[in-house]
């Protein structure tokens, strides 16, 4: 019986939290995304510099998984929007404090822009498919959304400015240790850590 009550008590908040989101005004939902769009700028500025490669490993697709979680497809997606927007026009949150317009088209701004699209990718489909809210969806869905909508735009802007910068192209051997292979060891963790949470905070039935 404890047992139960207690899973019974877990599902309740989770309708509750889950029913207050979907029901929130317009002017909280967009506080609430520019608290994710600051928290996304902090986790930018816990990074690694990578001797090879001139994108650094940061906390910020940890941010940008949970964005779509908490906010749904919607907000989750301006909330990235709004990160990318404030950073071009000065707020310093982009990775080691850096904003601008010329950061997006820098070696790293590609992944910014696959931001957006990640974000409001989770929180489609965790807002439309129930099913999807299941631990091993979850992660199939956080994996997709960092491996594909990240990582498309993320290499596709490193190959450019790399081109710009040094006037050779990379091959497709330099591009992938360059913009995916340092990184994969830790979206890992940041997808099981990310997964961990949406799969205890989001309801598994309507």
């Amino acid at each position: 019986m404890p047992i139960t009550s207690n899973i019974d008590k877990l599902h309740q908040i989770q309708y509750s939290w889950y029913s207050w989101r979907n029901n929130a005004s317009t002017t909280t939902m967009v506080l609430l995304s520019f608290a994710v769009a600051c928290f996304t700028g902090l986790m930018a500025q816990v990074s690694i510099a990578i001797p090879w490669s001139p994108v650094l490993i940061t906390f910020q697709t940890f941010a940008v998984l949970l964005a779509g979680v908490f906010l749904g497809g919607k907000y989750g997606g301006f909330s990235m929007i709004l990160y990318t927007l404030l950073g071009i026009i000065g707020m310093p949150w982009f990775t080691n404090m850096n904003h601008g317009l010329s950061f997006i088209f820098a070696a790293s701004g590609g992944y910014i822009i696959g931001f957006i699209f990640a974000a409001t990718f989770i929180g489609y489909m965790f807002d439309h498919y129930v099913n999807a809210r299941k631990p091993v969806q979850t992660v199939i869905l956080m994996l997709i959304a960092n491996f594909v909508f990240i990582y498309i735009p993320g290499l596709i802007g490193l190959y450019n400015a790399m081109l710009a910068k040094t006037g050779t192209p990379l091959s497709l051997t330099q591009l992938l240790l360059m913009g995916v292979v340092p990184f994969i060891v830790g979206d890992l963790i940041k997808i099981a850590l990310a997964s961990g949470i949406t799969t205890s905070i989001l309801p598994k039935e309507e």
